[in-house]
C-alpha cells in the first residue's frame, strides 16, 4: 500500500517542480513553496513507513497531518479554524487507518422539529401538534453524541432556538470538544444573543438559512422581513466574535446572477464561510414542482460557480472544494448516506437525513442493519437519482480527499485554482439575465398565475399571498 503512495507522491513532487513560484502572487507563490516542501516531508516518511513499529505510527501520522494541514493554512485563508481542519483530518485518516470503510463524520443532531416559519420546500415539520411540542432532552443529546462519535455534530430542526435548552446543549457539545454547527434562520438571534444564551467559541458557529437576496429569499421562506431580521442576527454574531456561515439551498428557476450578487453580500457581511446546496424533494413538501434534477443542476452551478475573477475569487466555502466540482458536473461521487446519520425524537433515523424509511434505538443497529447498498444513485432507488445534496456527498469528497495522494492533490488543486474560466458558462449567465426570476417567475411556475407583466410590487404581494396558502397547508 504505501508503496503505492509513494510512487504517486514522486509524481506529485514531478508536477510540483514545473511550477515556477515566481509567475503566481506572494501569496499563492508562498502556498506552492510550502507544498513542495511539505510532499517532499511526506515523501520521506513514507519511504520509513513501509514497516513502522507500532509505537511509531502515531509520530509518522501526526507528521503527515500536520504537513498537510499548516501547509493548506499558508495557501489562502481558510473558512475554519487550523484546529478544526486537524481535527476532521486525524479523524478521517484514523478511520482508514483502522480499515472502517463506513464511518460517520458529521452527526444531524434533530433536538425538536417544531419551527416558526413554514417553507414551501420544506419536509420537516409536517407532523402532528403533539409531536411538535416535544423536545429531546440534554441527556438524550448527549447520549447520541457520545453514541456516534462523529468530530462535527450540526443542529437541525426545526429551529433550534426554539429548544428551552438549546444553550445548555451547546455547553456541553463545547465541553465535549465537538465542533457545532447550529443551523437557525436567525429569527431569534438577535434576542438570543441579547440574552447571553451562548459564548463565542471556536467550537460554536451558527450556521444562518439564507436562500439569496432578499426578495428572493423572502418568497423561498414565505414571510416578508426574513432578511432584514437575519441580516441583523448574523451581524450581532460577527460583531461579537461568533463563528458564522451562511446555508443556502437552491431550487429550479433560481437566478444565478442574484445568486452571485448574494455571494458578495455574505462576503461583505464579514461571515466565515458559505455552504450551497441542491434542494431535496421531499415527499411531503408543499411545492414539489421546484426541485432541480441532476442535468439543471450541473448547468445552475457551472453557472455560480464558474468564472470568479473580478473580485469573485474572494468567496469563501465553508464545504469540500471537491464537492462543489462534483456540483459543476467536473467529478462524479456517490452518496455515503452514513456519513451524516440522523438522531432525533424518534431515534436515529434510516437511512439518512433526507429520507425516512423506518427508525433503530442505537447508532450500531442503524450502521449493522440498514441495507445501505438499497440507497445512492447507483443503487437505481428512484429516490435517490437526483439527489446531490450535502449532507449525502460531501462525505465523499471528504473521504476521497484524505483516501491518497491523487485525492489530496485534487483537493489542493480545486482550493489554489478555483477561479473556473467558462465561456459557455459566462455566455449562459448572460442569457439568464434576460429571464424572469423571483416571486413572479415562482407563481408561473406553481401554475398559480399566468399574467406576469405586472409590477415587481405587485408580484411580490402575490407571492406573499401564495406562500400564506402553501404554509397552512404544510402545517
Amino acid at each position: 500500500m504505501f508503496g503505492k503512495v509513494l510512487d504517486q507522491t514522486e509524481v506529485v513532487i514531478g508536477c510540483l517542480a514545473t511550477l515556477d513560484e515566481r509567475r503566481f502572487g506572494l501569496r499563492v507563490g508562498a502556498g506552492l513553496r510550502a507544498l513542495k516542501a511539505m510532499v517532499k516531508r511526506v515523501s520521506v516518511r513514507l519511504e520509513l513507513w513501509s514497516l513502522p513499529a507500532e509505537e511509531e505510527t502515531p509520530q509518522i501520522v501526526m507528521l503527515l497531518l500536520r504537513s498537510i494541514t499548516y501547509s493548506c493554512s499558508e495557501l489562502f485563508y481558510m473558512p475554519v479554524p487550523i484546529s478544526q481542519m486537524w481535527t476532521v483530518a486525524s479523524y478521517v485518516l484514523g478511520q482508514k487507518l483502522r480499515g472502517r470503510r463506513k464511518y460517520p463524520l458529521v452527526l444531524m443532531l434533530e433536538p425538536l422539529l417544531r419551527c416558526n416559519l413554514a417553507c414551501a420546500g420544506c419536509g420537516k415539520i409536517q407532523f402532528p401538534a403533539h409531536i411538535l411540542k416535544r423536545d429531546l432532552s440534554v441527556a438524550e443529546c448527549m447520549k447520541a453524541v457520545d453514541e456516534c462519535g462523529a468530530p462535527m455534530v450540526s443542529i437541525p430542526g426545526g429551529e433550534p432556538l426554539l429548544h428551552p435548552q438549546i444553550s445548555q446543549i451547546v455547553k456541553e457539545l463545547v465541553k465535549r470538544k465537538k465542533y457545532i454547527y447550529l443551523c437557525t434562520n436567525a429569527l431569534l438571534l438577535k434576542e438570543k444573543l441579547e440574552a447571553g444564551w451562548f459564548e463565542p467559541s471556536k467550537y460554536l458557529t451558527f450556521s444562518v438559512h439564507m436562500d439569496g437576496v432578499e426578495e428572493h429569499h423572502d418568497f423561498a421562506v414565505c414571510r416578508e422581513g426574513t432578511f432584514q431580521k437575519a441580516i441583523e442576527g448574523i451581524r450581532m454574531a460577527v460583531d461579537r466574535g461568533f463563528r458564522v456561515t451562511t446555508n443556502t439551498t437552491l431550487f429550479d428557476g433560481a437566478d444565478p446572477n442574484a445568486i452571485r450578487e448574494f455571494f458578495d453580500q455574505m462576503m461583505d457581511l464579514g461571515v466565515e464561510g458559505m455552504m450551497v446546496s441542491p434542494g431535496y424533494a421531499y415527499d411531503k413538501a408543499p411545492d414539489q414542482k421546484s426541485f432541480l434534477k441532476r442535468q439543471k443542476t450541473h448547468e445552475l452551478f457551472q453557472m455560480v460557480l464558474s468564472n470568479r475573477r473580478d473580485g469573485r475569487n474572494r468567496w469563501r466555502f465553508n464545504q469540500s472544494a471537491l464537492f462543489l466540482e462534483f456540483l459543476m458536473g467536473k467529478r462524479s461521487f456517490e452518496c455515503t448516506p452514513w456519513g451524516n446519520p440522523t438522531y432525533n425524537l424518534f431515534g436515529w433515523q434510516k437511512p439518512c437525513y433526507l429520507l425516512n424509511e423506518g427508525y433503530v434505538d442505537t447508532f450500531a443497529e442503524l450502521m449493522e442493519e440498514t441495507e445501505w447498498e438499497r440507497y445512492g444513485r447507483a443503487s437505481g432507488n428512484a429516490k435517490c437519482q437526483n439527489c446531490m445534496v450535502h449532507c449525502g456527498h460531501e462525505p465523499t469528497a471528504v473521504d476521497y480527499t484524505f483516501s491518497g495522494v491523487p485525492g489530496l492533490w485534487a483537493t489542493v488543486k480545486a482550493m489554489v485554482f478555483s477561479t473556473y474560466a467558462n465561456p459557455q458558462a459566462k455566455r449562459a449567465l448572460k442569457e439568464e439575465a434576460k429571464k424572469l426570476h423571483g416571486p413572479r417567475a415562482h407563481l408561473v411556475q406553481l401554475g398559480l398565475a399566468t399574467d406576469v407583466a405586472s409590477t415587481a410590487t405587485e408580484g411580490v404581494a402575490e407571492g406573499a399571498a401564495v406562500c400564506s396558502g402553501s404554509s397552512s397547508s404544510g402545517r
